[in-house]
């Protein structure tokens, strides 16, 4: 069973979903809003009499769901450098599109090292907010290998042809056990 992940520091989910579930290397972010976790508002929202969204600020909303989406990562034990796939749902695409686009870029400044991005235009989200992403990251990432043994270490296994280390064995070589 893949393990399902809480996060404290995000808010709610609006449904009966986790906020993310690991599943094997991967994490699975559930759709994210830019709800503030404290007081359950949405940053930018003008409201109306009755309580309807007059007017909403998508530079405000970007940068509060990427906090949201940064909590869940904190709370999973994966990072920012993580994400490798976000789709982006706008419900204003023609009028937002550019200022999300301008906050992205705040955040991921070098396309090389972004995570890839899908954006659609959508009719509404079950709140009352602008946007929402959908995340994929790497989760229980390897520690890195260090560069020296230390001494008393173990040796290798098949001599000096280029075997593996003993505690390699019977490991594919890009998965290492320690």
């Amino acid at each position: 069973m893949a393990e399902a992940v809480q996060a404290s520091a995000a808010p709610r989910p609006v449904g009966r979903y986790p906020h993310a579930r690991r599943a094997g290397g991967l994490l699975f972010l559930s759709g994210i809003g830019p709800r503030d976790p404290a007081t359950d508002s949405v940053p930018g929202d003008v409201l109306d009499a009755d309580g309807r969204v007059v007017e909403h600020d998508i530079a405000a909303q970007t940068h509060a769901v990427f906090a949201n989406v940064r909590a869940v990562l904190d709370a999973s034990g994966a990072r920012w450098e993580d994400l490798v796939d976000v789709t982006v749902y706008l419900t204003d695409m023609a009028g937002d599109f550019a200022g999300y686009n301008a906050v992205w870029a705040e955040y991921f400044p070098d396309p090389a090292t972004a995570p890839c991005r899908t954006t659609l235009g959508i009719d509404a989200l079950p709140t009352p907010i602008a946007i929402e992403l959908k995340c994929v990251a790497v989760a229980d990432r390897a520690p890195p290998m260090p560069l020296a043994r230390t001494a008393g270490e173990g040796g290798t296994i098949g001599g000096a042809d280029g075997g593996v280390r003993a505690a390699d064995a019977g490991h594919p070589p890009h998965v290492r056990k320690e």
